[in-house]
């Protein structure tokens, strides 16, 4: 049978359409790709007792090793399924006063998607997962243009 999530029936209630036993049968395994939206993975762990924080947003101590972990399982519980990383990206502290040549010389976003590609080729390579696209979440143009914040956001297919 076709799982409902329970947020789903909260706010669509009754119009949902139920579906017998042979049309949920015929559902299964009918979608082309799955599409991923993939920022991190959270794993509860102690941390050092010295540990200064920066702020979440500067570093939510992510490992990049966790998109081929995730690649992996849905190769394993889903017959290996056509996968699109539909969205990666990373933020960091939001500095209005860069100039472009500052703004240009990126080695946060360039560490991330250099280990986030490593590890999916890693999923591909050593896991024969089926990876057809990377799309990577650009945030462009974010600076002031007289009083206004410009934020324009495009994927871009690595």
């Amino acid at each position: 049978m076709v799982t409902i999530h329970v947020t789903c029936m909260i706010f669509v209630g009754g119009r949902l359409p139920e579906f017998t036993a042979e049309e949920s049968k015929m559902l299964k395994g009918s979608y082309d790709f799955i599409g991923i939206n993939y920022y991190t993975t959270y794993y509860a762990q102690n941390i050092d007792a010295n540990y200064q924080s920066v702020g979440f947003m500067s570093d939510a101590r992510a490992s990049w090793t966790g998109i081929s972990r995730l690649l992996n399982y849905t190769k394993d519980q889903y017959g290996n399924p056509t996968i699109y990383i539909t969205e990666n990206g990373v933020d960091d502290v939001n500095s209005n006063a860069s100039s472009l040549k500052e703004a240009l010389n990126d080695p946060i976003r360039e560490k991330s998607y250099k280990d986030h590609l490593k590890n999916v080729l890693r999923s591909i390579n050593e896991h024969g997962v089926d990876v057809k696209g990377f799309f990577c979440l650009v945030f462009n143009g974010q600076f002031r243009m007289g009083k206004w914040l410009c934020c324009e956001v495009r994927p871009l297919l690595c």
